[in-house]
């Protein structure tokens, strides 16, 4: 599915994942098969406890696979040490959350040049301010988050996202916290994130109106994929 023409960003083959519990072992992927091409725009879909969130966490090199291979740009992730991990999820991938994950004591300039501090021990304003403007908050950058409406926080938390210029954008969520209005906003945003830059973009999302707008449809469900469109 997705972007014939361009080169395979992502591809699971046979991952399972099992949780432990207590005595009790939790499976919560069950041999998924998937992959997603560069510049895809693809929803992830399926009801709580499907397994949606665990295949984000492990696209997303938040967690690692019990079973199987994850091959990213055709190298097996499941070998990277911890800190090529810890790269790779602070320069490659962007994360946007349901609760935004904002510091409440910094602006919205500073909460968006965070990326560039961990990765390179210094912030790029000039950057940030950039970013910013892209997502509508040109004049909105001093302000802190109780200062900004919920799409607000969340187009700030999207700007942050960029700041590394990933080559994958994954939301988890994005429009959970947001009134109807607000929440279109920042789809519309990832849409056209999505066909301005051909950024690659995975979003994980209960609300049937996000999904629907999206080109593909992936659906999760006991751990496998039930349908993918």
């Amino acid at each position: 599915m997705g972007n014939n023409n361009s080169e395979v960003i992502i591809r699971l083959e046979n991952v399972s994942k099992v949780y432990q519990m207590g005595k009790v072992e939790v499976p919560a992927l069950r041999g998924v098969d998937v992959e997603f091409r560069s510049g895809d725009l693809a929803a992830i879909v399926g009801p709580s406890g499907s397994g949606k969130t665990t295949l984000m966490n492990i696209v997303g090199c938040l967690d690692l696979p019990t079973g199987g291979t994850y091959y990213l740009h055709d190298r097996d992730v499941t070998t990277y040490s911890d800190a090529r991990l810890s790269e790779l999820r602070g320069t490659g991938i962007g994360f946007v959350f349901q609760n935004y994950s904002l510091l409440t004591q910094y602006s919205a300039l500073h909460n968006v040049q965070l990326p560039r501090y961990y990765a390179q021990g210094r912030g790029d304003a000039k950057r940030a301010r950039e970013l910013l403007a892209q997502v509508g908050l040109g004049d909105r950058v001093k302000h802190k988050p109780s200062e900004l409406s919920g799409g607000e926080q969340q187009r700030v938390a999207i700007a942050r996202a960029l700041m590394n210029d990933p080559f994958l954008l994954l939301a988890d969520e994005p429009t959970g916290n947001l009134d109807s209005a607000s929440g279109q906003e920042v789809i519309d945003l990832l849409k056209q994130l999505n066909a301005e830059r051909g950024l690659t973009v995975l979003v994980v999302s209960h609300d049937p109106e996000v999904s629907a707008q999206l080109p593909r449809l992936v659906t999760v469900h006991d751990g496998q994929i039930s349908s993918d469109a």
